[in-house]
C-alpha cells in the first residue's frame, strides 16, 4: 500500500465523519478549535516571550545557559 493511498484513506475517513456529524457536534468542534487557537497562539505571543533570544546574543551563549540549567553547574 502506498503512502499517498494511506493518507487519502485517512483524509476520507475524517472528511466523511465530519460531513455526517450533527449540527451540535460541529459546533463543539468549532469551540474546541477556537480554544486551541487562543491557547497556543495568542497566549504564547503575549505571555511567553522568547527568553533565550531576548537575553543572549549568540547561539553559543544560549547553549551554555541551557547546559548550565540542565546540569546545575553554576
Amino acid at each position: 500500500m502506498s503512502t499517498g493511498n494511506t493518507i487519502s484513506k485517512i483524509f476520507r475517513f475524517y472528511y466523511d465523519g465530519f460531513r455526517s456529524m450533527s449540527w451540535w457536534g460541529k459546533r463543539v468542534w468549532v469551540i474546541i478549535l477556537v480554544k486551541l487557537f487562543i491557547m497556543f497562539l495568542i497566549l504564547k505571543i503575549f505571555f511567553f516571550p522568547d527568553f533565550l533570544k531576548v537575553n543572549f546574543r549568540t547561539d553559543r551563549e544560549r547553549g551554555d545557559y541551557v547546559l548550565e540549567q540542565l546540569t546545575g553547574n553554576n
